[in-house]
């Protein structure tokens, strides 16, 4: 699993949380919206509902704002969320591989704020099914804290996961990364609970099957400007790249 998780990696170090905390509000009520609408509306009987909740309370949402947004989604608050999960695909600089999830209303506002990204940054949006075949869909749990191994492979083990990497979370905490099959999330995130093992969110991700070595600067920086254009977008959910550059060349590049 090396480099699968290089820009969740950069986002981290590159965080402006005061700057991007309006868009997190944003992004993380929509996966709720959705969530909320797709299953009951109560989180202890919908997995993917209570992991946005995780995800919103990580991120300082009030609670008031959760409720609001499970309320949406359920068709409380008037008509029903009419937003709508679809994928996009295409290429960055130097032939870099690129999938985004969004969930819009309108799906031409969509499309052209991403190709206008794209245009801007020297990359270009393709076609359906350009690149995905290069991603398989994974569930991911992210641990946070100290990390004994023994426990963490034991618990990984007994929670049929298929692989594990310890991560830097930030500059002062250590953590890993738990992969499994998206199927079996919910008891993978369950198990390492039970076994006392701090888990801070849990979620699907798009993992490339392969990589491209990014070594120019000049490219790196403008992949990078691309990156932050495309989730930058208010409908825009995800980011996922199949590119690896080293932390000189990413540091070059972010300044």
């Amino acid at each position: 699993m090396a480099g699968h998780s290089k820009w969740a990696n950069i986002k981290r170090q590159k965080a402006r949380v005061d700057a991007v905390k309006a868009k997190i509000f944003t992004k993380v009520s929509r996966e709720i919206i959705v969530a909320a609408r797709s299953g009951v509306p109560d989180p202890a009987g919908n997995f993917q509902l209570r992991t946005a909740i995780d995800k919103a309370k990580a991120a300082g949402i009030p609670n008031e704002n959760i409720e609001r947004a499970i309320a949406k989604g359920a068709g409380k608050l008037g008509a029903n969320s009419e937003l709508e999960a679809i994928r996009y695909e295409g290429y960055g600089v130097g032939g870099v591989a690129i999938l985004i999830e969004a969930l819009t209303d309108n799906r031409n506002r969509t499309a052209a704020d991403l190709r206008e990204a794209f245009t801007k940054n020297g990359g270009n949006l393709g076609e359906t099914g350009c690149v995905g075949w290069m991603f398989d869909q994974k569930g991911v749990c992210t641990v946070e804290g100290s990390i004994d191994e023994e426990q963490l492979f034991e618990a990984s083990l007994e929670a049929e996961a298929e692989s594990y990497e310890l991560i830097s979370i930030d500059e002062d905490t250590e953590g890993a990364e738990v992969f499994t099959t998206v199927a079996n999330l919910e008891n993978l995130a369950s198990i390492l609970k039970h076994k006392g093992l701090a888990v801070l969110q849990s979620e699907t991700r798009w993992i490339p099957s392969n990589t491209v070595e990014m070594d120019n600067p000049e490219k790196a920086r403008s992949l990078l400007k691309l990156m932050d254009a495309l989730e930058d977008l208010d409908d825009v959910q995800s980011v996922t790249a199949n590119f690896e550059m080293t932390e000189e060349l990413m540091s070059l590049s972010m300044a």
